[in-house]
């Protein structure tokens, strides 16, 4: 197997690399931790924005993973970030209601606002929601999007994810919206400069081709696809983007690094 030299930092996918729904992928925890025991930097990113930072920590421990807050990068703190950046905008948010506790310092409007801020809410989807964010849009609000994903892995197979509402949107206001995770170019800067390492001596290891490869490698890291969670080879090959490495799973990644034989 081809072993990579050169890297000191991780940037690792969450669902779909570490685990898939309450499923653990085979080997991570071992994996992790040799990674660990080696003294590389891990950062655990995620588009995943249905739950709050604290909900995110308690499900990787409650799946064995013993990760701290301060390691793992979501699509809602860039956006709190961003956010925050801007001052103090009135925001009408389109977010899970766990994912809502992490913005509660932003005054909210469902009639006038700076920023339509728009996640996972599942099944809750429909015409006058779309059609609320629109006339917010249209009266002047920005459109800032947690990712723009087409699908993610379920345990019962693959989902539809909100990039088909960001789209319709974007499309009915004539807007671009602001995407806050995964490939976000300024996602991965966060993720470096949090790191303290420069992108040449960082790899993204991810599942999706699009997002975690391609997002990556435009941001100057390395691209390792593993092939669990949303993988399919039919996608690869459609895809113009070329991973740096392509592995079984996680638990191979110790191996590439040369921490084992």
């Amino acid at each position: 197997m081809k072993k990579i030299e050169g890297i000191r930092g991780l940037l690792l996918d969450l669902d779909g690399v570490l685990y898939v729904g309450d499923t653990v992928i085979e080997g991570a925890h071992n994996a992790i931790s040799a990674i660990r025991q080696h003294g590389y930097k891990l950062r655990f990113i995620t588009n995943t924005s249905t739950r709050s930072l604290a909900s995110l920590q308690k499900k990787l421990a409650g799946l064995g993973f013993d990760i701290p807050k301060s390691e793992i990068i979501s699509a809602p703190q860039a956006a709190l970030l961003y956010l925050k950046s801007k001052g103090r905008p009135v925001c009408h948010l389109l977010l899970a209601e766990d994912v809502k506790q992490d913005f509660t310092r932003f005054q909210q409007s469902d009639e006038k606002a700076d920023a339509v801020v728009i996640g996972d809410i599942g099944e809750a989807w429909n015409y006058a929601i779309l059609n609320r964010a629109f006339r917010l849009l249209f009266s002047g609000a920005e459109l800032i999007a947690m990712h723009k994903n087409r699908f993610w892995q379920t345990e019962s197979g693959l989902q539809m994810d909100i990039g088909g509402f960001v789209v319709a949107l974007e499309y009915a206001s004539g807007k671009q919206a602001k995407i806050m995770g995964k490939p976000s170019i300024d996602f991965f800067q966060m993720a470096l400069q949090d790191m303290g390492l420069p992108a040449s001596q960082v790899a993204i290891v991810g599942d999706d081709i699009e997002s975690d490869i391609g997002g990556g490698q435009q941001a100057g890291l390395m691209g390792i696809l593993v092939k669990t969670g949303k993988y399919r080879e039919s996608f690869v090959k459609a895809s113009k983007i070329q991973p740096d490495l392509v592995i079984d799973s996680i638990a191979d990644l110790p191996k590439v690094l040369g921490l084992s034989e």
